[in-house]
């Protein structure tokens, strides 16, 4: 049973940095969201603001609204942003202290954890709560070095990766795992982040708040643990920022530690710098390119998915015809078309990995 929630995304939620915020008001199987608190569009329905799909989650001004909306029940709250560093905020340092003093639980993504703060830490304790923060690091005694297990692992992988961070990478796997379930394939989410484990994914880590060391040993016994245990036909791993992203290349760990043959790849037509760095200049590689890259770590990207930022409808109409002609592979815009035109790919790709 998932648990009554008020997610926190103050100023936040129409933009990029709420996108822990986004994917619990699309759907989490560990958090009912029943209310979110940003000020700055308060009145308004969540899933409506997201993408124009009403699902009766108010946005309030304050933490007291909020614990009236939801009604009676509610025990969590959870930090639904995305700040720079990972630091709180003053209004969420103090948000969450006042959610403990209410008797709510914490469930923080941040890299500040709640339960270092001396006094969010003893306002937990007198309020007898729960504060799990998903992003402090744990003892090296506990963490896996990779040893070469998953070579043994029977289910196919499938990286989802990215041309930049803040892609809607997680959100289009958990769609992807959904519609492959639907059509019969038994499929498992390995998350790689914070909003992953919020949203209910069983199996997986939050990369980074992890040592580097250990980074694929930790992927790798995610991977061999969901193998072993429930034997899914098939992993979809969610990738984290991109593999040519200056401040926080990732992805080759996806390829060559999780054994990721094939690639869904995200990209963002309208974006033409890598996010936060435009006055830097910094482009984002074309995606023939990284499909190449991609290659050189003996892997293939079977199919293009698209985030819509910054284009009109008819203008992403035109990316998606042109880039399908370009590649040469099925390109899909996951919040317009849905993942199911992928299965079909998908289930291809499993066959020729079958068939060797």
């Amino acid at each position: 049973m998932s648990s009554p929630a008020i997610v926190l995304a103050n100023d936040r939620f129409r933009t990029p940095n709420g996108k822990t915020a986004h994917g619990l008001v699309r759907g989490s199987d560990r958090f009912a969201v029943r209310a979110v608190v940003d000020p700055s569009c308060a009145g308004h329905d969540a899933g409506e603001l997201l993408d124009g799909t009403h699902r009766g989650i108010p946005v309030v001004a304050t933490l007291d609204d909020a614990l009236h909306a939801a009604g009676a029940g509610v025990s969590w709250c959870v930090v639904g942003v995305a700040t720079h560093g990972g630091r709180f905020t003053p209004t969420i340092r103090a948000l969450i202290l006042e959610a403990v003093r209410r008797g709510l639980s914490i469930a923080n993504g941040l890299h500040d954890a709640a339960s270092d703060d001396a006094e969010i830490a003893d306002a937990a304790r007198s309020a007898g709560v729960e504060i799990v923060d998903l992003r402090k690091p744990r003892p090296k005694s506990e963490l896996h070095f990779w040893e070469g297990g998953i070579r043994q692992v029977r289910a196919p992988r499938i990286a989802v990766l990215g041309t930049d961070c803040a892609l809607g990478k997680r959100t289009t796997t958990r769609m992807l795992t959904q519609a492959m379930a639907a059509a019969g394939v038994r499929t498992e989410m390995i998350y790689t982040g914070q909003t992953g484990w919020m949203q209910g994914a069983r199996y997986g880590i939050v990369f980074d708040s992890i040592i580097n060391d250990y980074v694929s040993g930790e992927l790798e016994h995610a991977i061999v643990a969901c193998d072993r245990e429930v034997s899914p036909q098939l992993m979809l791993v969610e990738g984290q920022s991109s593999l040519r992203n200056p401040s926080g290349p990732c992805g080759a760990e996806m390829l060559l530690s999780a054994g990721c043959r094939g690639v869904v790849l995200q990209h963002a037509p309208g974006r033409e710098y890598f996010e936060g760095y435009e006055k830097l200049g910094l482009r984002i590689p074309s995606v023939k390119s990284e499909m190449e890259l991609i290659a050189l770590y003996d892997s293939q990207v079977i199919a293009l998915t698209l985030n819509e930022d910054h284009c009109t409808d008819a203008q992403m109409r035109a990316h998606q015809e042109r880039l399908a002609q370009e590649l040469r592979i099925p390109v899909v815009r996951p919040l317009v078309d849905g993942l199911a035109p992928l299965v079909p790919v998908v289930q291809a790709f499993m066959a020729r990995l079958r068939d060797g």
